[in-house]
Formats: C-alpha cells, structure tokens, sequence
C-alpha cells in the first residue's frame, strides 16, 4: 500500500509510536533505556520541543512531543540514529534497529491532551512491567513518575500538565493521580492510536476523518487545507460517501466487503465510485477502499453514473462535490 505523507505542523501535539523492526525489542536492559532517555532529554532542551508524556516499552517507545522551530521529521531522524548506531555497537548487532515509518498523529489539543498523557503514562501498566499504580509512580521509564515528582527529565513539561488540575502542586499531584486511576479500568484505547476508527462494523457519522488526524471533523479538515493534503471540493471522505450509499441502499459495511456482485450491491458500487470520482478522489484510492481492481472501479463508475439520473437523494448528495 502506498505510503501517506506525515503531517509536520509546527506548535500541534503529535503523538509519536516508534517499533522495533520485525517487533523485536529496542531496549534490552536499563542501559540502553537511559542511553536512549539521555539523548532524548538533550534534543528536547536543545531544539526547544516539549515532551508532555513518554513511556519505553520493550519493543516500542511513546512520546507525546509539540515541536516548535525543529520539524519532528527531523527531530525523529536525529533520535532515532543516534540511539541506532550506539545500540548496534554495544550489543554487536548490524542492520536496522527500527521500523522504516515511525507513527505520527496530530491531536487536537484542548480535546485530547489529558487522555493521551494517561493512555501513554499507563502503557506499562496496561503492559505488565509493573503491577499496581504505586509502583508505576516510582517507574523511571514513564513520564508519569517525572509528574509525580519521583524522577526528573528535563525537556517534559511536567508542571503544564499539573496546571490542569490545581494552582498547587501537591493538590495538582493528587488530582493528576486520581485522574491516572480512573483510566485503568479503560484500557485500550484504539481510538488515541490510529486504528480502528472503523472497526465497529458502522461508518461514522458525516465528518472529516483521517487516520494521521486526532480531532474532530472541524479540526481535521483545518488541518488537512493547511497542509494542502486536500482540495477544498473534497469536502466529504470517502468513507462518508459510502456510508451515505449504503443508508440509501439499506447495505451494510461488511456486505460491501464481499465479492457478491448482485443488482443492489452492484448499483451501490456504481455510485460510490461516480460520487468518489465527482468528489476528486484518484481510481486507486477508491479501489483500495473497496477492495475492487482500478478496472473495476472505472466500469462501476459509468454505470453509478447512469444510476444517478434515479436517485434524486443521491444525485443531490453528488452535486454538492462542487
């Protein structure tokens, strides 16, 4: 599948996942986590990026970083070799450390910034390295001991995230933990990472989505404009195009899915392929989201298009492509 562009704002929180290659583990004992923590610490404080939560698994690392005049591509790049090349020497390895694409995610700050700080902050929990909140606390490979106030890391803006709860810090501490508490019993949350935004078996509701964005329909558009990843016409994803389809049709998501080709099923193909085409959107993009060859969605198409003349709801629904 082709790779999407990251989306590198300046000033917005970006919540970044890196994984070993093949997921093997990055970090084989507390020497190379404080190599890693030590060098991270220095590229916060040279570069003027904030660190508002972190947490080192075994195979895996979370930051929730807001870069300022250092782009995070180039941040990334800088951590990630360095911590690479020690890492081979002093293990006496060769080759890739990391996967080739890291994940980044913009967030929509003011919605968003606590709850990514406590799914972050409870990886390790969540993931067994330790086995109660007390001991997560006292954890020197999470943010959320530096909060407590039970490790330091310069560079993480620990008293940002206090201000949050109280004006003093004791009572902030206390308030932040009860918080951190309370989202045990959550878990996982598929939503915070990128994944999943369709898992349900229902499409959602009418707004903007994209899987490099965490915000709401508003702020993903905003986003996507700014950075010109699309045209101001697409104002529909083409996940809302079929979701508006199918309604029409009384189809499911998961019948879509299938190869059945009968009429009803055929007749939705045919117009989500002519609106998604209207709405700007390229053959292949179209075909991987069916799950249909660029021949395929081509012939469709034409025939959505003839379709269209008798579907007053839908053509209405087309003509707003611009």
């Amino acid at each position: 599948m082709p790779r999407t562009a990251r989306i590198d704002v300046p000033n917005l929180l970006q919540h970044v996942i890196v994984r070993g290659i093949e997921k093997r583990d990055i970090f084989t004992n507390d020497d190379d986590r404080l190599d890693f923590m030590q060098r991270f610490s220095r590229l916060l404080e040279s570069t003027g990026t904030a660190c508002l939560a972190w947490a080192l698994m075994s195979n895996h690392f979370h930051l929730l970083l807001r870069t300022t005049n250092l782009p995070l591509a180039k941040f990334m790049r800088r951590l990630l070799t360095g911590y690479a090349v020690t890492f081979n020497l002093r293990n006496a390895r060769t080759g890739h450390l990391f996967q080739n694409r890291y994940k980044s995610i913009v967030c929509e700050e003011e919605t968003y910034l606590l709850e990514l700080v406590r799914y972050i902050h409870l990886n390790p929990l969540r993931a067994g390295l330790v086995s109660t909140l007390d001991d997560l606390d006292r954890y020197p490979w999470s943010g959320h001991a530096v909060i407590m106030n039970n490790n330091k890391l310069p560079g993480q803006e620990s008293t940002e995230i206090l201000s949050r709860f109280a004006k003093t810090a004791s009572i902030a501490r206390k308030r932040y933990r009860l918080f951190i508490n309370d989202g045990i019993a959550i878990g996982r949350r598929n939503d915070l990472v990128g994944i999943g935004t369709f898992s349900s078996g229902e499409l959602p509701d009418r707004e903007l989505k994209d899987s490099r964005v965490l915000g709401s329909g508003d702020f993903v558009e905003q986003i996507l404009l700014q950075t010109g990843n699309i045209d101001v016409a697409k104002t529909q994803t083409i996940d809302q195009i079929i979701e508006t389809v199918l309604e029409a049709f009384e189809i499911s998501p998961a019948e879509l899915m299938t190869r059945k080709r009968h009429l009803p099923l055929a007749d939705a193909r045919g117009i989500i392929c002519q609106i998604a085409f209207l709405y700007g959107y390229r053959g292949v993009d179209i075909a991987r989201r069916l799950n249909i060859s660029g021949a395929g969605v081509t012939v469709a198409a034409e025939r959505g298009k003839k379709l269209l003349e008798n579907r007053p709801e839908l053509r209405k629904f087309a003509d707003q492509s611009g």
